[in-house]
């Protein structure tokens, strides 16, 4: 049975494809969720007239796919996880887990379905995650698996480094703000001094 598509369907092709499925999967599944639309004569004039702003669309997506690509490419995202003997983890790091870290630090919003994990992370270290992303276009990132007392001990420590280096600069501030003080002190008594002995010169001459 022909249909045309409404939308991308992995397998199948993207919106405004017109693609042959089995008559089952078209009426219980693609036709309910508006996935697609029998391609009878009226829908293919439709189609028609519509193949300038499918295309328009289509150059949108990919044009994202490729920027979100470029994003995910090479990056390494950090996942905390309860680690036990020998770097095993209780239970295993999920698609989901890692969908949420890229929502998280790149505001990126990826079905889980669409990431590959290859094999299941059930290790801590390294391991190589495949998203895809539009159609054909991939993106391969690293996802490093870290036990979370271990992290959160870093963590701990990095804070306690930026508030003893806030301090430092704080009192470092302050012994600034302590010295030009004294330097307004001093020059303020230098022009005393200094007014002081201008007015002695002058009643000196004045005597005279």
């Amino acid at each position: 049975m022909k249909v045309i598509l409404l939308q991308e369907i992995k397998g199948q092709g993207g919106e405004g494809d017109v693609v042959d499925v089995k008559r089952g999967y078209a009426v219980n599944y693609l036709f309910p969720q508006k996935l697609a639309i029998q391609a009878n004569p009226g829908n293919l004039k439709q189609l028609e007239l519509r193949k300038h702003n499918i295309a328009k669309r289509e150059t949108e997506r990919l044009d994202s796919a490729d920027k979100i690509q470029a994003a995910l490419a090479d990056r390494v995202f950090v996942i905390a996880a309860r680690v036990g003997e020998e770097g095993q983890l209780f239970g295993s790091v999920t698609t989901q887990q890692i969908a949420d870290k890229l929502s998280e630090e790149l505001g990126l919003e990826i079905d889980r379905k669409k990431i590959d994990l290859h094999t299941p992370i059930k290790t801590a270290g390294e391991h190589s995650v495949t998203a895809s992303v539009y159609r054909d276009i991939k993106a391969v990132f690293t996802v490093n698996v870290v036990s979370d007392v271990e992290l959160a001990n870093e963590e701990a420590a990095e804070a306690d480094a930026e508030a003893a280096e806030a301090e430092a600069e704080v009192a470092l501030a302050n012994a600034e703000d302590a010295e030009a003080g004294e330097a307004q002190e001093l020059a303020a008594e230098a022009a005393v001094a200094e007014a002081e002995d201008a007015d002695l010169v002058e009643a000196e001459l004045a005597e005279e």
